[in-house]
């Protein structure tokens, strides 16, 4: 079962290829529209690049007066194990780490010290805001790279990633701007409908949750954040609260009824933040000291004392993590169905009018080696990743051999236990089994589509290219499902009959060893621990030399069927879907059409995106 690290990271992973690609969000059929995240909405001057600043504990972002967020900044957060660097890395400036931090602290005190050693010194001998100051010139020269030094703004989203052991969890926001109500001085007219616009492609989506920054020190009723909130989320199912600015409410006052849900429930709970002043930032207060400064404040707080455990850029951090996860595997099975039936319509689309050809063949693999990576890396990995372990772990033993015993207790051995044991193992190799036939198969498709693409004659004649590449899918797809029945009937008949020499020969060994014993009669102890191990142990054996017998048999199967048949026949299933057609028919295949370039060019820019993602999701579904 994937972890909520590998879903986030798996969600991580699918956002930077998609910016990578062009996917930003806002178009029909989006991937990026797909996908859950956390968007951060607030008016400017609420507090919102403090949130975020809190819940990551680093003083990062760009700062100053007006509109300082111009592009929306994808955060993800990675925890990292201990004693490992901290760093920070952009997705357009991939091979550079930006480690202000970690270059400073481990040339100082070394590699293995520990983060609280370098906190005594960190006013005396550093200033704080020289720690990540590279990360804050960045996001500032990358949106000056887009937009100019003016005070324009651009959808195309900025990607940070931080990785980083100390007080993280595994977490990704999007920063937007703020909103506002007026264009100032250097802003053009639109700019208010512009970063409205913006802001709600992405909290309009259903899968976007809605972080919403509201002051503290401001009546509810006018917050930005809520209105917009409140337009795209009605229900209130997608929206978190937060309320910031608590220690700045007028004497007297407090916001209990707005943090109990008395002015405006949502379906979660509000979170009070307190954030550093900005005398704090003047002063260079670090993170850690503001974040022990307002578990403090909330702890003594006689308003907000109750509420305490429930409060804080900690708690927050926390609480969205485990939504976002609790939604990331809710949506996974729609994102997958949407991504295999795009791969198909963008396929089907490419192969009726003909792939682009491609640029630079010479630095493209061959496929022997791609396929004999398959069986000599693909394969074994997931074979060794099955999770015998747990299904033959004594609770599961115990389990399932007193369900076959039933109310008549095994005479001698329990062999419906082991049977159903048996079986059970078995079954956990159908997936690797039919996965190796995905991948030769797609190894195939690709080489198929170069050999097109390589043929000189073909390249004017595009309309033909798609007739001839079309006719080698559904080639190649028979070989695919004769492969596929093929490797399952080999699992299927390892179950269909046992090897007996294997556990007569565990027999006679377990008989050695009780020689001279006076073990219990086999009623008596066919629930001992002993008695249990021992055929948990047999169990494993027995599969692992089954385990064996398919690595060797599996490539077989697939190469006999799909490798051998593609070498031999695939050119006699050319000829007889070409040779079907009349000859108008053929005469209006080799007519080419300028207009088709630009399209395939698009479309085949798409099923990249869409072909990446479904690899990076089936690497977190083999584990």
């Amino acid at each position: 079962m994937a972890t909520m690290e590998s879903l986030i990271g798996l969600v991580n992973r699918i956002q930077r290829a998609c910016t990578v690609l062009g996917d930003h969000g806002g178009e029909g059929m989006s991937l990026w529209e797909a996908l859950p995240s956390v968007a951060v909405v607030g008016g400017q001057s609420s507090g919102k690049s403090s949130v975020l600043e809190s819940v990551v504990g680093r003083d990062f972002l760009p700062r100053g007066s007006g509109i300082v967020t111009r592009r929306p900044l994808v955060l993800q957060l990675h925890k990292t194990e201990e004693g490992q660097a901290e760093y920070g890395e952009f997705l357009h400036a991939p091979k550079k780490k930006f480690a202000d931090f970690a270059v400073w602290f481990g040339g100082r005190y070394g590699v293995g010290a520990t983060f609280m050693q370098f906190v005594p010194y960190l006013f005396i001998e550093t200033p704080w805001k020289a720690l990540f100051a590279s990360v804050r010139k960045e996001i500032q020269d990358e949106t000056d790279r887009m937009t100019g030094k003016t005070k324009h703004i651009s959808n195309i989203p900025i990607h940070l990633s931080i990785y980083s052991p100390n007080g993280f969890v595994d977490l990704t926001l999007i920063d937007l701007p703020g909103m506002t109500k007026v264009a100032v001085e250097g802003q053009p007219d639109s700019i208010v409908e512009d970063i409205d616009h913006m802001v709600r492609s992405y909290v309009e989506k259903p899968n976007c949750i809605i972080l919403a920054i509201s002051p503290a020190n401001q009546d509810i009723a006018t917050s930005d954040a809520i209105k917009l909130a409140r337009e795209v989320d009605p229900s209130g199912e997608r929206t978190f609260g937060v309320l910031t600015k608590l220690d700045l409410m007028d004497k007297g006052t407090n916001a209990l009824d707005v943090l109990e849900g008395r002015s405006y429930k949502l379906q979660h709970p509000w979170v009070g933040i307190v954030n550093r002043s900005q005398a704090d930032i003047n002063k260079n207060v670090d993170m850690i000291a503001a974040r022990q400064k307002e578990r403090e404040y909330f702890e003594s707080s006689p308003e907000y004392g109750h509420l305490a455990h429930k409060m804080g850029s900690e708690y927050l951090a926390k609480l969205l993590s485990q939504h976002l996860e609790a939604v990331i595997r809710q949506r996974i099975p729609s994102i997958i169905a949407l991504i295999n039936k795009t791969i198909d319509e963008l396929d089907a689309e490419l192969d009726r009018i003909g792939r682009p050809i491609a640029v630079d063949l010479g630095a493209q693999r061959g496929g022997g080696d791609k396929i004999y990576g398959v069986f000599d890396h693909q394969l074994p990995a997931a074979l060794k990743k099955l999770p015998f372990d747990r299904h033959l772990s004594l609770q599961n033993v115990r389990k399932v051999v007193a369900e076959a015993d039933g109310y008549q207790p095994h005479l001698v051995a329990p062999e419906q236990g082991y049977r159903r044991l048996i079986d059970g193992s078995l079954s956990f190799f159908k997936g690797p089994a039919e996965a190796s036939v995905d991948a030769v198969h797609f190894v195939l498709k690709e080489l198929v589509r170069k050999s097109i693409a390589e043929t000189q004659e073909l390249k004017r004649f595009p309309s033909l290219t798609a007739e001839i590449a079309a006719a080698a899918t559904e080639a190649l797809e028979r070989f695919r499902e004769e492969s596929r029945r093929t490797v399952l009937r080999l699992v299927e008949m390892e179950s269909s009959y046992l090897t007996v020499d294997f556990f007569r020969k565990q027999q006679l060994e377990t008989e050695k060893q009780e020689k001279g014993h006076n073990p219990s009669g086999p009623n008596m102890d066919r629930y001992s621990e002993m008695h249990l191990r021992r055929i948990g142990s047999n169990v494993s054996g027995y599969i692992s030399m089954i385990c064996e017998t398919l690595r060797n048999t599996i490539p077989k199967a697939v190469v006999y069927c799909q490798v051998r048949e593609a070498k031999r026949s695939l050119l006699n299933h050319f000829y007889a879907q070409i040779g079907r057609r009349e000859k108008a028919q053929l005469g209006t295949m080799l007519d080419e059409d300028p207009e088709l370039m630009e399209k395939r060019q698009a479309i085949a820019k798409r099923l990249e995106l869409y072909k990446s993602a479904r690899d990076e999701i089936d690497s977190v579904s083999w584990k």
